[in-house]
């Protein structure tokens, strides 16, 4: 290991982190709105909504995320003419918006069904409870079932969150030099894969190691009503 050529090239890989986390930011941000819409729009239990969504999930859940980034990237040129006549060929052109859009669909994918689950977890007393107060089912979903059900679904959430992290780097084979990108390129150029790619895993470790531990002091902060009060007696004296 030459701890010299680190530090040459910690700099340049670290310039393709503003990519890695506008890619992660943007995807997750609008993978989570689609996702809590996904799973809202299961709970009405119609067989002409709900089946669409089930085979949405499965198709990407089912196959790799590198495959949907080719078949959008590639694929969507297929379409040219159609996107050309709706406008959004300069959109879909650029490998930037094909991969947010590959990374959106899959982190939706995945985030309806921790949402779905989410929501059939919280008690069935407490939504009766709200419905005895006189709340209607918009109001019971609001300060019930949502609040409830997206604290469960923290956990699991921020396992996909630093899932997406990583499936940035996957956004390198379309061109885009984010901080995979940008190792490849030095490679390339010195033939010393060891080195690059310990340094670029260096990266990606600091950086979810500091999510992971901004998810889990949310995660604490929210779950304070579960544990004991301090300076309580829980047991006899």
């Amino acid at each position: 290991m030459d701890f010299a050529f680190f530090a040459e090239i910690l700099p340049k890989l670290v310039a393709g982190l503003p990519l890695t986390l506008e890619l992660a930011g943007t995807s997750i941000l609008l993978g989570a709105i689609l996702a809590l819409a996904l799973a809202l729009a299961q709970r009405l239990r119609q067989p002409l909504i709900d089946w669409p969504i089930k085979g949405f999930v499965a198709v990407f859940r089912g196959t790799p995320l590198l495959v949907q980034i080719f078949l959008v990237y590639y694929g969507l040129g297929q379409f040219r003419p159609t996107l050309q006549e709706l406008g959004l060929w300069g959109l879909f052109r650029e490998p930037y918006w094909c991969a947010i859009l590959a990374l959106t669909l899959n982190t939706a994918a995945y985030g309806s069904e921790i949402l779905r689950g989410a929501m059939q977890s919280v008690p069935s007393g407490q939504i009766e409870a709200a419905q005895a107060f006189g709340m209607t089912r918009l109001m019971t979903l609001r300060r019930i079932v949502l609040p409830i059900a997206l604290r469960q679904a923290l956990p699991s959430y921020g396992n996909e969150i630093i899932l997406m992290v990583k499936g940035t780097s996957l956004a390198s084979i379309v061109t885009l030099m984010e901080i995979t990108g940008i190792a490849q390129g030095i490679i390339s150029q010195t033939y010393r894969a060891m080195e690059v790619f310990v340094c670029a895993g260096a990266i990606y470790l600091i950086l979810n190691f500091i999510i992971t531990r901004t998810l889990g002091r949310l995660e604490y902060n929210l779950s304070r009503h579960l544990r004991p009060a301090s300076g309580l007696s829980t047991g006899p004296t």
